[in-house]
Order: C-alpha cells, then structure tokens, then sequence
C-alpha cells in the first residue's frame, strides 16, 4: 500500500515530527487560549488542570475542535475528565485516577508532620511500570548466574535500581517496595543455587543473604533504603 499522509510507526524521524507538530497544535495554543489553566505534555500524553468540572467540559470540547482543524483526534478512551478527589475535594466522581509518565495519580493516605492521617491525591509507580520492572528483574535471571559473585551481580543491577528508585521513588516511594522485594527473592535464589551449604533450601538462603546484608547493606541500592531479606 503506497502512503499518502503520515509518518510510519517507529520510524526515526515519526517523534520529532509528532512532537513539533504537537508544539504549535497544542502548546502554542494553550498558552495563547488558554493560560489560567496549567498544562504539561510529553510526547503524545498530556494533562490539563481545571478547577471546575464545567471548566474541564468547556476545555474538552474547544481542545477536540482544535485537534480536528489540525487533522487530529482525541482518543476517546484515554481521553478523560479526572476528579482528584482528597480531603478538601470530598465528591463523588466515576473518574478518580489517572496514568501519567508512569506514575498513577489517585487519592492516597498521606499523613502530616505531627502523624495525623489525611487523603490527599498523590502519584506513585503505576501497574504497568511495576510489571515492566518485574520482567527486568525476571529478564536477568539471577538463578542461572552461579559463575558469578555477589558483588558481581551488584554492580550489574544497582544502575538499573538506582535509576528506579530515582525515578519512580521521587513520590510515594514505598509502593515500590514489592518490586524491589522480588529482587531479594531472586537474590535467595541466587543463593539456593550457588551454595552447597544451603543444599537449595530456600530458608538457609534467605538467613544467608540477610546476614550479608546485615554486615554489608550498602553493598545493594535497595538494601541501602532498608530493603533487605530477614532471618527467618
């Protein structure tokens, strides 16, 4: 099929044409339209802030009539109007979360300085970002790597847990813990493998590996926040 309009899926240069065009379709236009209402966009993806719901209905309907006279179309189901529900904005929405650049907003229990318990509406890493970090972890296969020491292991996650952390750890950080969890449980895995001495029990490993990480805890990037396996 011979194309006429568009730029191919995956091609090089199809982003930095999606991103330019997006600048003045979209950007531009906010900012000369709409500029009590703050905005941001990566790529394809963007939120907007309003502070009623008519605002937000308003906003919606001349945003998709711009994007038909510049040849575009809002996807009808990613394209929604979020409630962000907390202790000051008490109610009732259909819609009260939200996936942005890998974190989900929704309403969370947060808690004050002085340990009072409260709702706010706070981002933390979404399902799909743990999944993907789940198949990483799974995607090394520790198990398999008897060759290898623990320091070696260290050195070839730690980058990639740092990163993590730097990332999706900026809020809410402890709905990162599962993950990082599992990548102890490979660790002990590593461990039931490699040592004869544990004759691949998988409690004799864990007490080992925790006491590696009792005697050397900066030796991981998870470990260092407090995540280490625990004598059993």
């Amino acid at each position: 099929m011979v194309r006429k309009a568009g730029t191919p899926q995956g091609g090089v240069i199809s982003p930095v044409l999606a991103n330019l065009f997006l600048h003045y379709a979209f950007d531009k236009w906010m900012a000369r339209n709409n500029p009590q209402n703050p905005w941001a966009r990566y790529a394809d993806d963007g939120i907007i802030h309003c502070k009623t719901k008519e605002e937000a209905e308003k906003l919606l309907g001349k945003l998709d009539q711009r994007f038909r006279e510049c040849g575009l179309e809002l996807h009808p189901d990613k394209t929604k109007i979020i409630y962000c529900k907390d202790n000051k904005r008490t109610g009732n929405n259909q819609e009260i979360t939200f996936d942005f650049l890998g974190y989900t907003f929704r309403p969370r229990s947060a808690q004050t300085r002085e340990g009072e318990r409260f709702l706010n509406f706070l981002p933390a890493v979404s399902r799909k970002a743990s999944k993907a970090m789940h198949q990483t972890i799974r995607g090394w296969k520790l198990h398999r790597k008897t060759d290898k020491e623990l320091a070696d292991i260290a050195k070839v996650v730690n980058p990639v847990i740092r990163g993590w952390v730097n990332y999706y750890g900026r809020f809410y950080r402890s709905a990162m813990y599962p993950i990082l969890r599992k990548l102890n449980q490979s660790l002990i895995r590593w461990v039931a493998k490699k040592y004869k001495r544990v004759n691949g029990r998988q409690k004799q490993a864990q007490n080992w590996l925790a006491k590696i990480a009792q005697c050397g805890p900066s030796l991981f990037s998870h470990w260092q926040m407090g995540i280490i396996p625990m004598i059993r």
